[in-house]
This record gives C-alpha cells, structure tokens and sequence, in this order.
C-alpha cells in the first residue's frame, strides 16, 4: 500500500500506510522520509527531528545518511530557529557533494538574516561538477532575494563558465530563490531524484520516491516538478507525467512546454505534439529547444514542418558547431531524399562531409545514399571503406561495405561482411535482405530464401512485395535491394 501510495502521489495514504509499518516496527527508508515530510508540511519540527534520527534497517538508508540527513538537519533547525543550522552541512565531509553543500550553507545563512556571510561564502566555492552549479543557480537567486545582487552576479558569471556549451535543460529553468525549510529541502531532494534517473539501469523506485517527496514538500519548485515528471516518465506513468503539466499553460516554462509536447507525441497524437513544440519554440528559443523541435517535427512526418525546424536551427548555430552542423546537413538531406530530390540532396551531403570529413557516419550516409541511387560508385565505394576503416564494428557500416561489394560483383567479399552485419543487427529487415540477395547471388538459394523469409516479418509495405516477388521468381534486376 505505501509503495502504490508513493507510486499514485497519494501523500494521505502513502501518510496513513506509512504510519502504520513504523508503529509495527518496520523502518522503512520510504517509511521514514514520507514521514519526514509530512512533520515539515506540519512545521511539526520536534517529530521531524525523532523520523530523522531514527535508525532504518530498509534498502536507501545508507544514500538518506549521507546525503539527505544533513540537509534535513539544516533546514530544520532553520524551521526550529535554532543557532548556527549550518553546522550539520560543515561536519559531512567524503560525501563526493561537498561544492553543493557548502551552497546549501550559503542558502541557510541567507534564509537565517546572514546575507553578508552567505556572500562572502558564495565567493569562496568553487563550482567542481554539475550538481554545485544546479545548486549554485539556486544559491544565486536566494542571494538576489537577501538583497546581495552583486554577489549573486558573480556566482551565475562562474556557473556560465563551468557549464560552458552543455545542454541541460535544468539550466534554463526559471531561478527560483530558497528561503524557507520545506524548499530547502524539496530542492535537494528534487536534485537527487534527477542524479539518480540519470544512472544507466538503476531502479526507477529510489528516484520516484524522492521526487514524490520534494513535489510534497514544495510543488511550486520548477525543478521538483520537471524531475518529477521524468521519474515518472522512466516509470511508465506518461498519463501522470502529463498531468503534471497540464492546466499551467502560460506559466509553463519553454523548456517544461517542449517536454509537454515530447510526452503528447509519445502518447501518439504527433500533430498536437508539434504544435506544443512550436509554441516552445517561438522568438528566440535556446538551441537546444530547436534541436528538440526538430526532432518532433521530423517524428510528425511533415516535410514542411521539418524543413522550417532544421532551417532555424541551422541559423541558430555557430561556426564552431561542426559536427552539429553536419548533422543537420544530413537530416535535411534525408528529407530531400524521401521525397526523391537527389539533385537538392547531394550539395547538402557534400557540404556535411567538408565540415566532417573523417566522421564514419558522415562518411556512411553519403556513400550509402549515392550508393542506394546508383550515383558514382567508385567515390561512394571509397567513402564507405573510408567509414569501416574507422568504425568496423558498426553493423550498419558493415551491411553498406557489404552491399557495395555486391553491387560491383565481390560476391564471396559481399557475403562475409554481411553474414557480420547480420550478426550485429539481426532483427534489421534491411541487413536480412541484403544477405539473401548475396547469398542466392552466390549460389546459396536455400539460405537466400530463408534470409528473405526472415526479412519479410520485419519488412515495411514496400520491401514486403518486392520480397513476395523474389519468393516467387528468384531474385531479378528488378527485386535487388535498392
């Protein structure tokens, strides 16, 4: 019951069912903190400080005493009025977070009347990792708020230095000033939860919980409810991550709109999802909302839309942004060719390959496609082996190698990179098919027959009929692979 409580966002429930596994002796780390943060939305400061020192003996208390306990400590001694509430944040050292919580003394001096202190602290910091600068934006406002504009501007000019040209979009939140015990400490959970989803196949059980918890204490956190609704989107909960932002339209941050439209697409409604992108987007978006733009409108299937995102987005870069320049080069160049306009495709490839040159998957696309429509082989050819030499493990790579030496008649060269692509890739309907063509050209028809078998379960309308035909007929001119 608790953990369904925690999953739905019932905080009466999760409170209730909480409750009742403490009192019968199981401590609980889900336990204990739902119960933490219902005493602070109390400013019951006495009961949080007895849920906080408790012992538990669940999975999550080792990260709560390193991490968590402190802050708690710090922000409720705030709550409390107590002397010095700092000093729980500078007796926590080998926590790897020590940038940030020393900016989390910084926002408990200033929340406690001691700006000039806080000032002089923020100085001090340095700004070593990507938590100290989410945290520093933070410290910052909290500083403008105590009246210590100068100090804050010094403190956001070392943030721009440190994130440099990273595209992360908690970095274009709205800055948000930390003043009272319940944000405190729903700010440091909310960055928890985010660190925590950020880590390759980790449960998605210890970022939920936190999150939940820091919207509970402060659901007027833009940060909280953007980590919220990705923890709740790695859950599988995109109807709740929706809900989330629904019904703020005009006060959604760009950045928490375009994800509004990234989850309306996911859902599958790909033309209300580019219309909320767009709406994301307009005047002068940040770059990596036209990235994200782009993206959505290619995923819509409108031509026009796409075109119109990549043409902005390219306007958008600068002349250091090769590799993403080349990119959008050959996405455009992708549009051009599903609508069968090689002449307007082939400038934009060569201008992706001046920029990138040595780039497999540059390289790649512009062997492949000339490839595709028979278009100077011997320069196509060479580009594709110009790619494998440099990536061949990739099996897209291989596969193009593979069905370049088809083309030119290395049969027994052909199927040796091809049964390796395969190998790579096997559910790649492509591959599959390029494999039977090789192997019926070799004289292996059995196995041709059964690759293209295989190809025709994975196979889109129009590879399925040329695959019917080569079923039938054998492989002709006519029911090559393009």
């Amino acid at each position: 019951m608790l953990e369904q409580a925690i999953a739905a966002g019932d905080l009466d429930a999760a409170r209730r069912a909480a409750q009742q596994v403490w009192t019968g002796g199981d401590h609980r780390f889900d336990a204990q903190l739902v119960l933490l943060v219902d005493a602070m939305r109390r400013s019951d400061w006495k009961a949080a400080r007895a849920y906080l020192a408790a012992p538990t003996d669940k999975t999550g208390a080792n990260t709560g005493a390193r991490l968590i306990v402190p802050i708690f400590q710090a922000w409720i001694d705030v709550g409390a009025r107590a002397r010095r509430p700092e000093r729980h944040l500078m007796a926590t050292p080998g926590t790897g977070a020590e940038p940030a919580l020393m900016l989390q003394v910084v926002q408990v001096q200033a929340a406690t009347r001691r700006a000039g202190e806080a000032a002089r602290l923020a100085d001090e910091i340095g700004l070593s990792d990507r938590l100290s600068q989410l945290v520093a934006l933070r410290a910052a406002a909290t500083l403008d708020r105590a009246g210590e504009g100068a100090a804050a501007g010094r403190l956001r000019a070392r943030i721009a230095l440190a994130a440099g040209e990273r595209e992360d979009p908690m970095l274009l939140l709205p800055d948000q000033p930390v003043t009272t015990p319940r944000a405190g400490s729903a700010q440091w959970l909310g960055l928890l939860a985010d660190g925590l989803a950020r880590t390759p196949n980790a449960s998605t059980k210890l970022p939920l919980l936190f999150a939940r918890a820091a919207h509970w204490l402060n659901d007027e956190d833009w940060a909280v409810r953007a980590t919220l609704v990705e923890a709740l989107a790695r859950d599988g909960q995109n109807g709740a991550a929706m809900a989330l932002l629904d019904g703020l339209r005009g006060k959604l941050p760009a950045v928490l709109v375009m994800r509004q439209a990234e989850l309306i697409a996911d859902s599958g409604d790909l033309a209300a999802g580019l219309e909320r992108a767009e709406a994301a987007a307009r005047n002068d978006a940040p770059r990596m909302l036209l990235v994200r733009l782009a993206d959505l409108a290619r995923r819509s299937g409108s031509a026009a839309a796409a075109a119109a995102a990549y043409e902005r987005l390219e306007a958008a870069l600068g002349e250091e942004d090769r590799a993403l320049r080349s990119s959008l080069l050959l996405a455009r160049a992708e549009l051009m060719l599903q609508a069968d306009q090689w002449d307007a495709a082939a400038p934009l490839i060569e201008r992706a390959v001046a920029l990138q040159p040595d780039d497999p998957a540059v390289l790649n696309f512009a062997g492949y496609s000339a490839l595709e429509r028979r278009k100077d082989m011997k320069q196509s050819l060479a580009r594709i082996e110009a790619a494998w030499a440099r990536a061949p493990q990739n099996a897209s790579i291989t596969d193009s190698l593979g069905w370049a030496y088809f083309l030119i008649g290395r049969t027994d060269e052909a199927v040796e990179l091809l049964e390796r692509a395969q190998r790579g890739e096997p559910d790649n309907a492509v591959i599959v098919e390029h494999l039977g063509d090789a192997y019926w050209q070799a004289g292996r028809k059995f196995q041709a027959r059964y690759n293209w078998r295989a190809a025709a379960l994975l196979a889109d309308a129009e590879m399925a009929t040329r695959i019917e035909a080569k079923l039938r007929d054998g492989l002709t001119p006519a029911t090559v692979a393009p």
